[in-house]
């Protein structure tokens, strides 16, 4: 098994691409601790300890530092050793510029942003006495490499992950860490199921058909087809890779207009 006697921090892992990440991880002899801040948390490791025994949890929001830095020192007395921190956790609100309220951003900016420095801050001197860590943070598309009106401050957030992502992974490279991102278009997450049906109470699923429709595979991701990308990133097959973001969208980033087929 390819994560054998790792220990994984899985941020937002009680759904969506946290889940996702967190049960191809499991599968691969990993044992990991999922932060999330939803109630979902307490059903999805009750279903995960059927089946595996290295699953806990902590219900905490990602804002808060100092809970955030005490159960990691909590998890690193119990465990020894923290391998992999997967930044997963994240939100998205779509709202054109003059319509987004200063909370709406900085609700963004707070958790996908501070609060992935906040974890990745604790977690990393842990990495370093041990002097081996992978660190995977969910970046996206939206912001690097596309964008949609409505998600100014999602798009801005995400653009902030891949430069934190790029810098961090410089300053720690001589201590045998790496860092990378994963930028995922469009998967099938609880996300996606709400931005549906908030643009079409009535009829979500015509929002994801027409999703799928301008997506060159005609499909969404599956959170497993993430998780296996992060499992790569999270494991020493990967340890010569630093710093680099890694795009999963089913070629949705490729066609150069949509106005114009072969």
């Amino acid at each position: 098994m390819r994560l054998e006697n790792k220990v994984a921090i899985v941020t937002g892992g009680a759904m969506g691409n946290g889940l996702g990440i967190t049960k191809v991880f499991l599968k691969e002899g990993a044992e990991v601790v999922i932060l999330d801040y939803s109630d979902q948390l307490e059903s999805t490791l009750l279903d995960l300890k059927k089946e595996y025994s290295t699953i806990s949890g902590y219900q905490v929001d990602i804002r808060d530092k100092e809970a955030i830095t005490n159960i990691v020192e909590e998890i690193y007395k119990e465990k020894g050793h923290i391998d992999i921190l997967v930044n997963n956790a994240g939100v998205a609100r779509l709202k054109t510029f003059l319509e987004m309220s200063d909370e709406i951003r900085d609700f963004h900016f707070d958790i996908n942003i501070k609060g992935t420095w906040n974890v990745t801050k604790a977690v990393l001197p842990k990495m370093i006495a041990g002097n081996y860590g992978r660190i995977v943070n969910l970046s996206s598309v939206t912001g690097p490499m596309v964008a949609d009106a409505g998600e100014v401050a999602y798009a801005t957030t995400k653009s902030a992950i891949l430069g934190f992502t790029k810098s961090l992974a410089r300053e720690v490279v001589e201590n045998n860490i790496t860092v990378n991102a994963i930028m995922p278009g469009y998967i099938m997450t609880p996300m996606v199921e709400k931005i549906a049906k908030e643009t079409d109470e009535q009829n979500p699923k015509s929002v994801v058909d027409g999703i799928a429709a301008g997506i060159p595979m005609k499909r969404l991701g599956t959170i497993e087809e993430l998780g296996y990308l992060a499992l790569f990133l999270a494991s020493d097959e990967s340890s010569y890779i630093t710093g680099q973001g890694y795009v999963i969208d089913g070629g949705s980033t490729l066609p150069e207009t949509k106005s114009v087929g072969v």
